[in-house]
């Protein structure tokens, strides 16, 4: 009988200060919801990863990185303090409403959050997959987050204001022109990742060059908004994704697939130094084991085209010339270098002249992409054909320098001294 006297004293004495038992309500509240959250997150959670990854499937990093249900478990708390709060004594109605609203707001937050976080998942494992270079999901998988986080900004705004998802939309009817106007690049971007996954323009790892907006390198990333370039130079460009739909802009992926790489670059030869050959060049050229069937055929091809020309003057006859057989030279070296493919186009050609000199120009493939070793088999290419120009009496144009024009000088001055 003392002991429910005790009791009644208590809450006799607690009734003359409701503040505090209002405090102690909400202290209680918030304990349980706090426990119950360390239950969830440290004993429900862990179990549950755990099981998961004994699965094979199971990539321990990325479940690590992303924790969807670590973020699921803080609904539980918010689920116990709406329904908690209302047997909190001495609590105006207001704000019992108000922290109701806002617990229910977190939990449509957290799971649109989980959701993105499953999503953000599920493109990881995609990326381990081989067909994701050919068809990223990046950007698709961004859309479905907008639309996510829009229609929980109306559960949000439709649960303060009072009202559902539908009737928000309904009064967004007559602001649709103003949100395509905000969302227009959105809208673009859509249009254009669904263009260049469809006609497959850009896969990640391809080599892309658009001078417009100083990109040269790989793509290393496809979005939604954006497409990074990592340029040569190790700089980063970001293109917007309808550029590349709007804009143009070269895909090097065909000489990877090929996998060769064209040459083609020109020597500039002096026309001053073309001239027809004499029996002692020829005869010297002869030497070289490249130009051996050449000049046997051509002189047999000569010979019986000049025997109709025998009573004509001597210059309506046909003879060889130094550039025409440093061509042939040149087309000869081409097919037996170890670094130039043989399956592809092969040749040698003369361009338009112009004051710079007469272009002959390489036309081939080296049977590599890689940078560096494209460029050495280049290099030996033409390091070894102008060294052996001099010896078809030829000479490289190049414009007269400032020692050439001193020399000039000084030997007209030596002249008029004499």
């Amino acid at each position: 009988m003392e002991k429910f006297t005790f009791i009644q004293n208590i809450q006799d004495w607690s009734d003359q200060y409701p503040w505090l038992e209002m405090l102690t309500s909400l202290s209680i509240l918030i304990l349980f919801a706090l426990l119950a959250n360390f239950i969830a997150k440290q004993i429900v959670v862990r179990g549950i990863r755990q099981l998961i990854s004994k699965l094979k499937f199971a990539h321990s990093e990325i479940l690590s990185e992303h924790s969807v249900i670590r973020r699921i478990a803080n609904i539980v708390p918010a689920i116990i303090i709406i329904n908690g709060i209302l047997t909190v004594p001495h609590l105006s109605v207001k704000v019992i409403t108000v922290i109701q609203m806002l617990s229910q707001a977190f939990i449509f937050l957290t799971i649109a959050l989980a959701i993105s976080e499953c999503l953000s998942i599920f493109n990881l494992f995609y990326q381990n997959t081989p067909k994701s270079r050919n068809k990223p999901i990046k950007g698709y998988l961004q859309l479905v987050k907008l639309i996510i986080y829009i229609v929980c900004g109306l559960l949000i705004l439709g649960t303060f204001l009072k009202k559902d998802v539908f009737s928000l939309l309904a009064g967004f009817g007559a602001m649709a022109a103003v949100l395509m106007l905000v969302f227009q690049n959105t809208i673009l971007s859509v249009v254009a990742s669904v263009q260049i996954s469809s006609y497959d323009m850009v896969r990640i790892g391809d080599w892309i060059e658009m001078p417009s907006l100083n990109a040269d390198g790989d793509v290393i990333d496809m979005s939604l908004h954006t497409i990074t370039v990592q340029n040569f130079d190790k700089t980063f460009t970001t293109i917007p994704t309808n550029k590349l739909v709007t804009d143009t802009f070269k895909n090097w992926r065909g000489m990877k697939q090929l996998g060769a790489r064209r040459i083609k670059r020109s020597i500039f030869i002096d026309q001053n130094s073309v001239h027809f050959l004499s029996a002692q060049e020829q005869k010297k050229l002869n030497a070289f084991l490249l130009l051996n069937t050449y000049l046997d055929e051509k002189q047999s091809e000569l010979k019986e085209f000049n025997q109709q020309f025998l009573n004509d003057a001597t210059f309506n006859q046909r003879r060889l010339t130094n550039i025409g057989t440093f061509r042939a030279y040149v087309t000869a070296y081409l097919k037996q270098h170890s670094g130039i493919s043989q399956t592809q186009t092969v040749m040698v050609r003369q361009m338009q002249p112009t004051s710079e000199g007469l272009p002959l120009e390489i036309y081939a493939f080296a049977n590599t992409t890689i940078w560096g070793d494209y460029e050495m088999i280049q290099s030996d290419i033409f390091d070894h054909l102008m060294a052996i120009l001099p010896e078809f009496g030829l000479k490289i144009y190049q414009a007269p320098s400032g020692s050439d024009l001193q020399a000039i000088f000084q030997q007209n001055h030596i002249v008029n001294h004499d």
